[in-house]
């Protein structure tokens, strides 16, 4: 009697299941295994799409006619091929071929399959070769395990991922494999792959025709996945044959596909690489100012189950890292959404979530509070610990105040204006450096103004060496106090453009010309 395989990988050569062979005797039994089973292909010539891997000439397809395949990590989305591509190395290699799954799996197994691949090599110098499926759901410390085995060549490691391999496989297995990166098919190559299915003998074998428009359909709606696409033309065959019991060659139209495939999956990860492009994408319509963009992005997050608090923490930080003060607000509209949504919940608060959205993709755009800290932190790190000027200390006992602390300081409200003129508030070693640089856009254009104003009275001040500031006979300074009064003609006789005013320019909403 013929042993059977087990179930978390064996040999090649194995003999068939209970099943296999009863599948021999009776081929109808070949209807319970499922049609993207049937249909997968045993050789590189049948294999559709992936021509940038295995087309003529190309490294991967001459390595698998020579059988001497690399160890290699075969990257890519759900149903673009990988376990197909190891499949067809087990039908064509020399060598053993254990398949495993590392769901299935673990440690303990592994270590028999190594033993195996030893005695097979010292014994009868075969080669093995290690197909491990979902390779990523092994630890960092599982997949340790296949160093030093990959490393003397006990095995040939062929494993397989969904996940960005940078991040799914650690530095010491990926510098010993070779990365291939496997595509979504386009819709050419699904529907291809469907006509096969329906003429194929292992496949409907000519039980159903299918309209032009079902093929189109079912290619669109699988999203580049094969096994989906196949797993759709097979329920809406089962449909067709169901409603057109009697005739010799049941037709799968448009309806029957709509009907059996209801709403598409979407092709996201929320702890993958998909999730970051995605949520890269909504940030990056945001910056740009595409209301468009921003709201499908949101949409395919949401759609496919990513947490709103994630969205709206994203959107908060957006709100100040690339708006800031060019619209003040966009802050508060963000954090609102955020109270909102955990006042309301799902569904309705969509509405809290696509409206911040929007409105910090309409905002004018500054990223000068991030450059500012940006910069102030780097020379923090450069220059270390620079001494707080004496007159900037708190002086809070008889001995600090006998050292020194506090003397010199003036208060800015006690000056006219509100500003001290003359007076430096950054270490000696750095006095004069400029970490914040206001932008021309929406309000933050009148911060600017004022800024500037500020630093060339502080620069004039510096020339005159002690003559009177001028804000203190009426300027700019003394008259900002009350957030009703304008800049405007606050600036007699300091040769500089007069500001803006605030109020005009503080609507962000107005501002869409940055």
């Amino acid at each position: 009697m013929t042993a059977r395989r087990s179930p978390r990988g064996g040999e090649k050569d194995a003999g068939p299941t209970l099943f296999e062979a009863a599948l021999k005797r009776d081929p109808k039994l070949a209807e319970l295994v499922p049609l993207a089973e049937r249909m997968r292909p045993r050789a590189l010539s049948d294999l559709v799409g992936q021509e940038h891997l295995v087309g003529e000439g190309k490294l991967l397809a001459h390595a698998i006619a020579a059988d001497r395949v690399p160890s290699m990590i075969l990257w890519g989305p759900p149903g673009s091929g990988k376990t197909t591509l190891a499949r067809i190395v087990a039908e064509s290699t020399r060598a053993r071929f254990v398949p495993f799954n590392a769901v299935l799996g673990g440690v303990p197994e592994l270590r028999v399959v190594m033993a195996a691949a030893k005695e097979a090599r010292a014994y009868e110098g075969k080669r093995t070769i290690l197909f491990v499926d979902e390779i990523h759901r092994f630890n960092r410390a599982q997949q340790d395990a296949f160093l030093p085995h990959v490393e003397d060549g006990t095995i040939t490691l062929i494993g397989a991922t969904t996940e960005n391999p940078s991040f799914a496989v650690n530095a010491p297995l990926l510098s010993r494999c070779r990365v291939f990166r496997l595509n979504l098919l386009d819709e050419k190559g699904i529907t291809e792959l469907l006509r096969r299915a329906i003429e194929s003998q292992e496949g409907l074998a000519g039980s159903v025709d299918a309209d032009e428009e079902a093929i189109e359909a079912i290619a669109k709606l699988a999203a580049g996945d094969a096994r989906r696409a196949l797993t759709t033309l097979e329920i809406a065959a089962d449909e067709a044959k169901r409603r057109g019991e009697g005739e010799p060659r049941a037709r799968v139209t448009r309806e029957d596909v709509v009907q059996t495939s209801g709403q598409k999956t979407l092709l996201y990860d929320k702890a993958g690489e998909e999730h970051y492009n995605v949520i890269s994408a909504f940030i990056k319509s945001m910056r740009g100012s595409d209301p468009d963009a921003t709201i499908y992005w949101l949409m395919r997050m949401l759609e496919a189950g990513d947490d709103p608090l994630f969205l709206l923490r994203r959107m908060m930080i957006f709100a100040s890292e690339d708006v800031g003060n060019a619209d003040p607000r966009a802050l508060d509209v963000a954090v609102a959404a955020d109270a909102a949504f955990q006042r309301v919940g799902m569904p309705e608060g969509m509405y809290f979530l696509a409206q911040a959205a929007l409105y910090l993709a309409c905002a004018p755009k500054s990223n000068a509070c991030n450059a500012a800290w940006h910069a102030a932190q780097e020379v923090v790190r450069e220059r270390g610990s620079l001494p707080v000027p004496m007159k900037l200390r708190n002086a809070v006992t008889g001995l600090m105040k006998r050292e020194g602390y506090g003397t010199g300081y003036r208060y800015a409200h006690d000056e006219k204006g509100g500003i001290a003129w003359g007076e430096t508030y950054l270490p000696d070693a750095i006095a004069g450096t400029h970490f914040y640089e206001p932008t021309e856009r929406g309000y933050e254009k009148v911060i600017a103004e004022r800024v500037r104003w500020i630093r060339a009275q502080q620069e004039r001040r510096d020339e005159e060496e002690g003559s009177a500031p001028l804000s203190r006979e009426g300027g700019l300074g003394a008259q900002l106090g009350s957030p009703e009064r304008s800049p405007q003609a606050l600036k007699e006789g300091s040769g500089e453009r007069e500001p803006s005013n605030p109020k005009a320019q503080s609507s962000s909403s107005a501002d869409k010309a940055d």
